[in-house]
């Protein structure tokens, strides 16, 4: 029998908070070299913005659903009669990040997420919260450390009301299936691969390294294209 998200082996804490001490970034870079797959694809494009460039990376276990903001919910107009969406979250491991696709065509604005839905996450081990929609309440959320990603600030939740739990969602172009591993910062959002998760820490840090010694040199004294070319060389 296939096990559902909430039951697959995680990564280890070890490696999560090894996945945690580097930027977007460079575990972007250690990805490519694994030729997992292609480059162009794996991570969130630039409508999807990071509301708290202040905090460190997130690493987490998405929990997925869609969300409408432009028409009423025909049941659960009120969020604490869904039960079913909080429970949602919990069936992906900690640390979680909620992924909600805004299907709002077009978009109205409405903000799910505020200052009560924010704590709330918080209280259900969520570390971030990413939509194509908006968010609201940004000095509260961010006192939280519960980071964000979404495509802007609203200041109203409209009708915002969640729907499709589990499903897979796309948010600016990244697709996003209930249990998927996701790293985001300032730089923005991308899947981590499960199979070469516990494998991107020691290829990070060599890279990490590997680039020190190319700015390091580029601002040295002994700078010159020629050396620079034999240098490349040798760390390639």
């Amino acid at each position: 029998m296939k096990k559902s998200a909430r039951e697959e082996a995680p990564v280890s804490s070890e490696d999560m908070d090894a996945l945690r001490s580097f930027d977007t970034c460079t575990v972007s870079n250690a990805i490519e070299t694994f030729g997992v797959r292609l480059r162009h694809i794996g991570f969130a494009n630039d409508t999807i913005r990071c509301m708290f460039p202040d905090l460190k990376p997130v690493v987490g276990y998405a929990a997925t659903a869609r969300l409408r903001c432009g028409d009423p919910p025909i049941v659960g107009g009120i969020y604490h009669e869904r039960k079913d969406c909080w429970t949602n979250i919990l069936q992906v491991p900690p640390p979680r990040i909620v992924v909600l696709e805004d299907t709002d065509d077009p978009p109205v604005g409405g903000a799910f997420l505020g200052s009560i839905h924010a704590a709330i996450l918080g209280a259900l081990g969520c570390v971030g919260y990413i939509t194509n929609g908006t968010v609201r309440d940004l000095p509260y959320v961010h006192g939280l450390g519960v980071q964000l990603f979404a495509g802007g600030v609203s200041v109203s939740h409209a009708y915002a009301h969640m729907f499709d739990l589990g499903a897979v969602v796309k948010v600016g172009g990244l697709e996003v299936k209930q249990g998927d591993l996701l790293h985001g910062d300032r730089h923005g959002l991308l899947k981590i691969p499960k199979e070469v998760a516990a494998k991107i820490p020691s290829v990070a840090d060599h890279l990490r390294e590997t680039t020190q010694k190319i700015l390091d040199f580029c601002q040295s004294d002994n700078f010159s294209i020629d050396r620079l070319c034999v240098m490349l060389r040798e760390l390639d």
